[in-house]
């Protein structure tokens, strides 16, 4: 819808509000679709089939309306570590939801008792924080986080990064086997039409040049024409590592 509007010169001045959801939404995209649509309030929702419409995004800042996952409505929101606790305000762990609009449960018992705490409160399996403003911020899934070497990346940290390379028009990191450290870093790009794509040399500058740490630095780079999606557009990581450990990309 950006492109369209950027392409037509459009600032689509009677369109009032958009909602992204869904899948990570990174915040150059939000930032950009404050630029070229003129009376559009975009902002970040977040929520689950489980658990739909956990947040609101904000309405009034558009810094935090690209950079946070909205607050809380109407569900009671927990940041927990792995022993169950919760963490303080800013510190990362699974977020954890109670609120009128969740499902019953899942026909698996067992399925059921995993992904619930003893009062109520569904896991998601997304890691994230509270920030001091009351806002909800999804740093990762916890399925796709690659373990290099014993420590812990995240993966949409490294793609918010690439996403500001003129270039990428998305990224999906991803982890790959790695001889040495177990897993290594990989990203998949999808370039904006006419683009050349930028080889590992420059991806590592331009990371370097964005003030990542070097062991978050891609170690391949891997240009596609698409990335393989579920029906609602969402990438399937899980292909892209099948795809890298069995060598077909």
């Amino acid at each position: 819808l950006i492109e369209a509007a950027e392409r037509r010169a459009d600032p689509l001045p009677t369109m009032r509000q958009f909602l992204c959801g869904g899948a990570a939404v990174p915040p150059q995209l939000v930032r950009r679709a404050y630029g070229a649509m003129r009376n559009c309030r975009t902002m970040r929702v977040y929520g689950s089939t489980e658990a739909p419409i956990i947040t609101l995004g904000w309405r009034e800042d558009p810094e935090l309306a690209a950079t946070t996952d909205g607050h809380p409505w109407r569900y009671e929101v927990k940041i927990l570590d792995e022993a169950g606790e919760v963490v303080p305000v800013g510190t990362d762990g699974e977020g954890a939801a109670r609120g009128p609009g969740m499902f019953l449960g899942y026909a698996d018992p067992r399925q059921n008792a995993e992904s619930h705490t003893a009062d109520g409160f569904f896991l998601t399996g997304d890691i994230g924080h509270l920030t001091p403003e009351g806002a909800l911020q999804i740093t990762d899934r916890k399925k796709d986080m690659i373990i290099r070497g014993g420590e812990t990346l995240r993966d949409k940290e490294i793609e918010d990064v690439l996403h500001g390379h003129p270039a990428i028009r998305e990224a999906a990191v991803v982890s790959m086997p790695h001889a040495r450290l177990g897993e290594g870093v990989c990203a998949c790009l999808v370039l904006h039409e006419g683009a050349e794509a930028p080889d590992l040399q420059a991806v590592a500058a331009f990371c370097e040049a964005a003030g990542m740490a070097r062991q978050k630095f891609p170690e391949r780079v891997v240009a596609m024409p698409d990335f393989p999606r579920t029906p609602s557009g969402k990438i399937r990581k899980d292909q892209l590592r099948l795809r890298l450990r069995d060598g077909a990309l």
